[in-house]
């Protein structure tokens, strides 16, 4: 049962953020690394505000509108 609700746990935020849109941060530092490992790395306030203006145009990652 510990194995279960572990596993669940460690899939349980990738999901709903599939779900609602928005990118994988880890998979984002992963890809850098290994194909661009001279450039800086956003931190995850900069990733997460960049997939938000690009997926709701968003301002400063908040969302001004629904639509």
């Amino acid at each position: 049962m510990r194995k279960f609700i572990a596993t669940v746990s460690k899939n349980f935020r990738p999901f709903i953020s599939l779900l609602v849109g928005v990118p994988s941060y880890e998979t984002y530092v992963t890809h850098m690394k290994k194909h661009h490992p001279n450039e800086e790395i956003k931190s995850r306030k900069q990733f997460f505000c960049e997939a938000q203006e690009e997926r709701y145009n968003a301002k400063g990652g908040k969302v001004s509108r629904c639509c």
